[in-house]
């Protein structure tokens, strides 16, 4: 299952590859892509795994870029 979420004001390549990296390697995640361009997340999610995937990405995204807002599209 492949869920897309909006990083608001994303604006560090540096950052985006790191939560791109955390999230690939959350369970139940078998691909994650941050494209910094359009501020977009997309993850491939069994589909089991998707309850609690929000509130996990979100912890991550604050951990490396605290002024990012996570939005589920």
């Amino acid at each position: 299952m492949k869920k897309t979420y909006i990083l608001e004001d994303l604006d560090c390549a540096n950052c985006a590859a790191k939560i791109e990296e955390a999230v690939g390697k959350l369970d139940g995640v078998s691909k994650s892509t941050v494209t910094l361009l359009t501020q977009k997340l997309v993850v491939e999610v069994e589909e089991g795994k998707v309850s609690g995937l929000l509130k996990e990405i979100k912890r991550i995204v604050k951990k490396f870029e605290p002024d990012v807002e996570v939005i589920e599209k």
